[in-house]
């Protein structure tokens, strides 16, 4: 079994899960990586929408194709994520422009750049580094 990902679906008649037991819950490492993630993701939607950007896009290797998720339905599988320890399926935008949406390392450059120029703009001159640059 590979990493768990905002993306791991458990398919059914009604897209819930299809064992009944549910998986086992995260450890505690993929709890904080989860929980990692959800802070970010508010951090990109806050500083992305107002731009236009709707949500992620996400390469799935499941069925080679992108998804494209708005913010309020990433938010929603992650915290899935942590209470179920998997997501459900979900309906797909209808026709998404893929202009409206960014990848997580395109979000997560962003975020940096900005922080950045808020570093450089204070007087004080202080630089800590990019704060959502992943070492993944």
């Amino acid at each position: 079994m590979g990493p768990v990902t905002p993306f791991d679906d458990a398919s059914g008649p009604d897209f819930g899960p299809l064992d009944p037991a549910g998986h086992p819950p995260l450890t505690m490492e993929e709890r904080a990586g989860v929980l990692d993630d959800l802070a970010e993701l508010e951090v990109f939607r806050t500083l992305l929408e107002p731009t236009g950007i709707k949500g992620i896009v996400v390469d799935c290797p499941d069925c080679d194709e992108e998804h494209h998720v708005d913010w309020a339905l990433m938010a929603s599988n992650l915290r899935q994520l942590l209470d179920e320890g998997q997501t459900g399926r979900h309906e797909p935008p209808f026709d998404p422009n893929p202009d409206d949406y960014v990848s997580w390392d395109y979000a997560s450059g962003y975020a940096d750049g900005v922080a950045a120029r808020a570093e450089a703009d204070e007087p004080s001159g202080r630089h800590s580094g990019g704060k959502h640059a992943r070492g993944d």
